[in-house]
């Protein structure tokens, strides 16, 4: 089954694009005309979810007052510290469910299919216990790191120098199953953890992204993500085609 909800993950300090997020939340920095975190709920919503979640931290007040008036979106607060997305997608379990959810990161924009919708349409539950959004490094636009992880011919994501597959870059949303999220005791953790270990047991899958993608991780970023999207527009998508 598909799921129904979505944790969008908001509440981050945004260091590498400061001195700009040391007065707006990164996840409030307009691209085309809206903030980043705009672009992701309009992407739940096509996707036609009725669960949408979205954490705060760094800056909350703002993104709080953004979404106030939004009768479609739980916002949850992390305090007094910040928890990481591990952390911060348990945290919100109780307006999830526990049933297998979508997550998404604040700080990309998409340009062409719903990544949600393609990420639907491959989870396989009997297999999976994750399905990440993958593409390869030279479609990766305003992305600066080595990568992440290899898709090899069966899907499965293993460790880079396993399979002699190109490494490729997590493209910010997945569905994953939470019930590992209760055997971690730490507070705060990353939800690659939960990658470690169903990757040990084979399950963690990988699904490669159809559209163009942007991330807007450092300041340089804007400019061409914002080219990104007119160049898809001017192309016959559009800036926000969801």
């Amino acid at each position: 089954m598909v799921p129904d909800g979505i944790m969008v993950f908001a509440a981050g300090f945004g260091t590498r694009m400061r001195p700009m997020t040391d007065r707006v939340p990164k996840a409030m920095i307009r691209i085309a005309g809206k903030p980043l975190l705009d672009h992701a709920l309009d992407q739940a919503r096509d996707a036609g979810l009725s669960k949408i979640v979205v954490n705060a931290h760094h800056l909350a007040d703002q993104i709080e007052a953004h979404v106030s008036g939004m009768a479609d979106v739980r916002l949850v607060r992390e305090r007094p510290r910040i928890l990481d997305t591990g952390g911060g997608l348990r945290n919100a379990l109780p307006f999830l469910g526990t049933d297998p959810v979508y997550t998404m990161n604040s700080d990309y924009v998409w340009s062409g299919p719903n990544p949600l919708r393609q990420l639907g349409e491959a989870w396989d539950p009997a297999r999976m216990d994750g399905l990440m959004l993958m593409l390869p490094a030279n479609r990766a636009t305003g992305y600066r790191g080595p990568g992440d992880l290899c898709l090899a011919r069966d899907g499965r994501l293993e460790p880079p120098g396993r399979n002699g597959q190109p490494v490729m870059v997590y493209a910010g949303a997945q569905i994953i199953r939470t019930e590992g999220l209760t055997e971690i005791r730490d507070e705060a953790f990353s939800v690659s953890l939960l990658w470690s270990r169903m990757s040990a047991r084979n399950r963690l899958f990988g699904a490669v992204y159809t559209g163009a993608w942007a991330e807007v991780g450092h300041p340089e970023a804007m400019d061409l993500a914002e080219a990104m999207l007119e160049e898809n527009r001017v192309a016959g998508g559009s800036v926000d085609r969801v």
